[in-house]
Protein backbone atom coordinates (compact mmCIF):
# COMPACT_ATOMS: atom_id res chain seq x y z
CA UNK A 1 0.00 0.00 0.00
CA UNK A 2 1.42 3.36 -1.07
CA UNK A 3 1.75 6.35 1.25
CA UNK A 4 -1.31 8.14 -0.15
CA UNK A 5 -3.56 5.14 0.44
CA UNK A 6 -2.11 4.76 3.93
CA UNK A 7 -2.95 8.40 4.70
CA UNK A 8 -6.58 7.89 3.70
CA UNK A 9 -6.80 4.60 5.59
CA UNK A 10 -5.33 6.13 8.75
CA UNK A 11 -7.87 8.94 8.76
CA UNK A 12 -10.74 6.58 8.02
CA UNK A 13 -9.75 4.35 10.94
CA UNK A 14 -9.89 7.43 13.17
CA UNK A 15 -13.32 8.34 11.83
CA UNK A 16 -11.98 11.35 9.96
CA UNK A 17 -11.85 12.50 6.37
CA UNK A 18 -8.51 13.32 4.74
CA UNK A 19 -7.41 16.92 4.17
CA UNK A 20 -5.31 17.55 1.06
CA UNK A 21 -3.63 20.96 1.00
CA UNK A 22 -2.57 22.51 -2.32
CA UNK A 23 0.10 25.19 -2.74
CA UNK A 24 2.01 26.46 -5.76
CA UNK A 25 5.71 25.66 -5.51
CA UNK A 26 7.78 28.81 -5.85
CA UNK A 27 5.05 31.18 -4.67
CA UNK A 28 6.14 33.76 -3.59
CA UNK A 29 9.61 32.29 -4.10
CA UNK A 30 11.19 28.81 -4.04
CA UNK A 31 12.86 29.39 -0.67
CA UNK A 32 9.51 30.10 1.02
CA UNK A 33 7.70 26.96 -0.14
CA UNK A 34 9.16 24.50 2.42
CA UNK A 35 8.26 26.95 5.21
CA UNK A 36 4.72 27.26 3.87
CA UNK A 37 4.42 23.49 3.62
CA UNK A 38 5.70 23.17 7.18
CA UNK A 39 3.00 25.57 8.44
CA UNK A 40 0.24 23.62 6.69
CA UNK A 41 1.55 20.29 7.96
CA UNK A 42 1.73 21.64 11.51
CA UNK A 43 -1.83 22.81 10.99
CA UNK A 44 -2.97 19.29 10.19
CA UNK A 45 -3.07 18.61 6.45
CA UNK A 46 -2.68 14.91 5.69
CA UNK A 47 -1.41 15.11 2.10
CA UNK A 48 0.45 17.94 0.35
CA UNK A 49 -0.35 18.74 -3.27
CA UNK A 50 2.48 20.76 -4.76
CA UNK A 51 1.71 22.71 -7.91
CA UNK A 52 4.31 22.96 -10.67
CA UNK A 53 4.02 26.47 -12.17
CA UNK A 54 2.96 26.59 -15.80
CA UNK A 55 2.22 29.48 -18.14
CA UNK A 56 -1.19 28.18 -19.30
CA UNK A 57 -2.97 26.51 -16.33
CA UNK A 58 -6.29 25.87 -18.05
CA UNK A 59 -8.01 24.19 -15.08
CA UNK A 60 -7.15 26.94 -12.64
CA UNK A 61 -8.98 30.12 -11.77
CA UNK A 62 -7.51 33.60 -11.19
CA UNK A 63 -6.12 32.83 -7.72
CA UNK A 64 -3.97 29.87 -8.75
CA UNK A 65 -3.14 31.43 -12.12
CA UNK A 66 -1.70 34.42 -10.27
CA UNK A 67 0.26 32.10 -7.98
CA UNK A 68 1.71 30.36 -11.02
CA UNK A 69 2.73 33.69 -12.53
CA UNK A 70 4.41 34.75 -9.28
CA UNK A 71 6.29 31.43 -9.14
CA UNK A 72 7.42 31.74 -12.75
CA UNK A 73 8.47 35.35 -12.15
CA UNK A 74 10.58 34.01 -9.26
CA UNK A 75 12.22 31.73 -11.85
CA UNK A 76 10.89 28.49 -10.37
CA UNK A 77 11.75 25.53 -12.59
CA UNK A 78 10.37 21.96 -12.68
CA UNK A 79 13.68 20.69 -11.31
CA UNK A 80 13.42 23.12 -8.40
CA UNK A 81 9.87 21.94 -7.68
CA UNK A 82 11.04 18.34 -7.37
CA UNK A 83 13.93 19.40 -5.14
CA UNK A 84 11.46 21.31 -2.94
CA UNK A 85 9.37 18.15 -2.71
CA UNK A 86 12.42 16.23 -1.55
CA UNK A 87 13.24 18.87 1.05
CA UNK A 88 9.70 18.64 2.43
CA UNK A 89 9.79 14.83 2.45
CA UNK A 90 13.06 14.84 4.36
CA UNK A 91 11.46 17.00 7.07
CA UNK A 92 7.98 15.46 7.22
CA UNK A 93 6.44 12.02 6.94
CA UNK A 94 3.64 13.10 4.61
CA UNK A 95 2.67 12.09 1.06
CA UNK A 96 3.58 14.69 -1.57
CA UNK A 97 1.70 14.81 -4.86
CA UNK A 98 2.90 16.89 -7.81
CA UNK A 99 0.13 18.63 -9.73
CA UNK A 100 1.42 19.50 -13.20
CA UNK A 101 0.17 20.01 -16.70
CA UNK A 102 1.57 17.59 -19.23
CA UNK A 103 3.62 20.07 -21.27
CA UNK A 104 6.51 20.36 -18.76
CA UNK A 105 6.58 16.57 -18.39
CA UNK A 106 6.63 16.12 -22.17
CA UNK A 107 9.42 18.67 -22.63
CA UNK A 108 11.62 17.05 -20.01
CA UNK A 109 10.70 13.55 -21.14
CA UNK A 110 8.28 11.28 -19.29
CA UNK A 111 10.80 8.72 -18.09
CA UNK A 112 13.40 11.34 -17.15
CA UNK A 113 10.80 13.37 -15.24
CA UNK A 114 9.58 10.30 -13.36
CA UNK A 115 13.12 9.21 -12.54
CA UNK A 116 13.87 12.65 -11.11
CA UNK A 117 10.61 12.61 -9.15
CA UNK A 118 11.49 9.20 -7.78
CA UNK A 119 14.86 10.49 -6.58
CA UNK A 120 12.98 13.33 -4.87
CA UNK A 121 10.59 10.96 -3.06
CA UNK A 122 7.41 12.16 -4.78
CA UNK A 123 4.42 9.89 -4.14
CA UNK A 124 2.10 10.60 -7.05
CA UNK A 125 0.93 12.92 -9.82
CA UNK A 126 -2.16 14.83 -10.87
CA UNK A 127 -2.10 15.85 -14.54
CA UNK A 128 -5.46 17.51 -15.27
CA UNK A 129 -4.97 17.95 -19.01
CA UNK A 130 -3.97 14.32 -19.67
CA UNK A 131 -7.14 12.34 -20.48
CA UNK A 132 -7.24 8.73 -19.37
CA UNK A 133 -7.62 7.61 -22.99
CA UNK A 134 -4.18 9.03 -23.83
CA UNK A 135 -2.40 8.05 -20.64
CA UNK A 136 -1.25 4.48 -21.28
CA UNK A 137 2.48 5.27 -21.46
CA UNK A 138 2.23 7.56 -18.43
CA UNK A 139 0.42 4.90 -16.40
CA UNK A 140 2.99 2.28 -17.36
CA UNK A 141 6.01 4.43 -16.45
CA UNK A 142 4.38 5.65 -13.24
CA UNK A 143 3.49 2.13 -12.15
CA UNK A 144 7.05 0.94 -12.78
CA UNK A 145 8.39 3.78 -10.61
CA UNK A 146 5.79 3.23 -7.87
CA UNK A 147 3.85 6.48 -8.33
CA UNK A 148 0.14 6.92 -7.79
CA UNK A 149 -1.74 8.21 -10.84
CA UNK A 150 -4.59 10.46 -9.70
CA UNK A 151 -7.13 11.20 -12.42
CA UNK A 152 -10.00 13.68 -12.36
CA UNK A 153 -13.72 13.08 -12.77
CA UNK A 154 -15.96 16.03 -13.63
CA UNK A 155 -19.72 16.63 -13.36
CA UNK A 156 -19.98 15.89 -17.09
CA UNK A 157 -18.22 12.51 -16.81
CA UNK A 158 -20.53 9.70 -17.84
CA UNK A 159 -20.81 6.57 -15.72
CA UNK A 160 -19.17 4.58 -18.52
CA UNK A 161 -16.14 6.86 -18.65
CA UNK A 162 -16.09 7.14 -14.87
CA UNK A 163 -15.41 3.42 -14.63
CA UNK A 164 -12.38 3.85 -16.93
CA UNK A 165 -11.06 6.74 -14.86
CA UNK A 166 -11.46 4.81 -11.61
CA UNK A 167 -9.70 1.78 -13.11
CA UNK A 168 -6.74 3.98 -14.12
CA UNK A 169 -6.56 5.86 -10.81
CA UNK A 170 -4.50 4.94 -7.78
CA UNK A 171 -4.09 6.85 -4.51
CA UNK A 172 -7.44 8.59 -4.79
CA UNK A 173 -9.94 9.82 -7.35
CA UNK A 174 -10.07 13.60 -7.72
CA UNK A 175 -13.68 14.71 -8.14
CA UNK A 176 -14.12 18.21 -9.59
CA UNK A 177 -17.01 19.68 -7.64
CA UNK A 178 -18.43 21.95 -10.34
CA UNK A 179 -18.06 23.11 -13.91
CA UNK A 180 -15.39 25.75 -14.48
CA UNK A 181 -12.05 26.37 -12.79
CA UNK A 182 -10.55 26.37 -9.32
CA UNK A 183 -11.32 29.10 -6.81
CA UNK A 184 -13.12 29.78 -3.55
CA UNK A 185 -16.92 29.63 -3.38
CA UNK A 186 -19.45 30.58 -0.74
CA UNK A 187 -21.44 27.35 -0.77
CA UNK A 188 -21.35 23.74 -1.88
CA UNK A 189 -24.03 23.38 -4.51
CA UNK A 190 -26.69 20.70 -4.35
CA UNK A 191 -25.41 19.46 -7.71
CA UNK A 192 -22.03 18.77 -6.04
CA UNK A 193 -23.73 16.68 -3.35
CA UNK A 194 -25.52 14.68 -6.03
CA UNK A 195 -22.26 14.28 -7.96
CA UNK A 196 -20.48 12.90 -4.90
CA UNK A 197 -23.29 10.44 -4.25
CA UNK A 198 -23.22 9.29 -7.87
CA UNK A 199 -19.45 8.84 -7.99
CA UNK A 200 -19.14 7.24 -4.54
CA UNK A 201 -21.42 4.45 -5.70
CA UNK A 202 -18.57 3.43 -8.03
CA UNK A 203 -15.59 4.17 -5.75
CA UNK A 204 -16.73 2.68 -2.43
CA UNK A 205 -14.48 -0.23 -1.53
CA UNK A 206 -12.18 0.49 -4.50
CA UNK A 207 -10.49 3.86 -4.13
CA UNK A 208 -10.85 6.96 -1.91
CA UNK A 209 -12.80 9.88 -3.32
CA UNK A 210 -11.54 13.43 -2.67
CA UNK A 211 -13.36 16.57 -3.76
CA UNK A 212 -11.69 19.74 -4.99
CA UNK A 213 -12.49 23.05 -6.75
CA UNK A 214 -14.26 25.58 -4.55
CA UNK A 215 -13.67 23.80 -1.23
CA UNK A 216 -12.41 26.57 1.04
CA UNK A 217 -14.36 26.60 4.32
CA UNK A 218 -15.07 24.12 7.13
CA UNK A 219 -18.75 23.97 6.19
CA UNK A 220 -17.79 22.94 2.64
CA UNK A 221 -15.74 20.03 3.97
CA UNK A 222 -18.50 18.91 6.30
CA UNK A 223 -21.08 18.95 3.52
CA UNK A 224 -18.93 17.04 1.03
CA UNK A 225 -17.95 14.40 3.60
CA UNK A 226 -21.55 13.96 4.68
CA UNK A 227 -22.39 13.38 1.01
CA UNK A 228 -19.88 10.52 0.87
CA UNK A 229 -16.44 12.00 0.12
CA UNK A 230 -13.38 10.49 1.81
CA UNK A 231 -11.38 13.69 1.58
CA UNK A 232 -11.34 17.36 0.63
CA UNK A 233 -8.79 19.30 -1.42
CA UNK A 234 -8.20 22.93 -0.43
CA UNK A 235 -6.00 25.25 -2.48
CA UNK A 236 -7.25 28.77 -3.14
CA UNK A 237 -8.00 29.44 0.54
CA UNK A 238 -4.31 28.89 1.32
CA UNK A 239 -3.05 30.74 -1.73
CA UNK A 240 -5.15 33.79 -0.86
CA UNK A 241 -3.19 33.98 2.40
CA UNK A 242 0.13 33.50 0.61
CA UNK A 243 -0.77 36.22 -1.89
CA UNK A 244 -1.00 38.78 0.93
CA UNK A 245 2.49 37.69 2.08
CA UNK A 246 2.05 39.40 5.45
CA UNK A 247 4.39 39.13 8.42
CA UNK A 248 2.08 36.57 10.05
CA UNK A 249 1.51 34.53 6.89
CA UNK A 250 2.84 31.27 8.31
CA UNK A 251 0.82 31.46 11.52
CA UNK A 252 -2.30 32.32 9.51
CA UNK A 253 -1.73 29.36 7.20
CA UNK A 254 -1.30 27.02 10.16
CA UNK A 255 -4.43 28.34 11.87
CA UNK A 256 -6.48 27.98 8.68
CA UNK A 257 -5.25 24.43 8.13
CA UNK A 258 -6.14 23.56 11.74
CA UNK A 259 -9.64 24.98 11.34
CA UNK A 260 -10.17 23.04 8.10
CA UNK A 261 -8.77 19.84 9.58
CA UNK A 262 -11.15 20.10 12.53
CA UNK A 263 -14.00 19.98 10.03
CA UNK A 264 -12.84 16.57 8.80
CA UNK A 265 -12.89 14.95 12.24
CA UNK A 266 -15.41 12.28 13.15
CA UNK A 267 -17.39 12.94 10.01
CA UNK A 268 -17.61 9.39 8.67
Amino acid sequence: MNAIQQAFQKQKQQGNATLVGYIMAGDPNPEATPQIADALIRGGIDILELGLPFSDPIADGPTIQAASIRALFAKTTPTQVLKIAKQIKQQHDIPVVIMTYFNPVFRIGLEKFCESAKDCEVDGFIIPDLPVEEANEYKHVAKDQGFDTIFLAAPSTSNKRLKKIIAASTGFLYVVSHFGVTGTKTNVEDSTVQLIKRVSAFTTGKIPLAVGFGISEPKHIQKTVQAGADGAIVGSAFINIIQKNSDNMLSELQATATQLKEATKHQQ
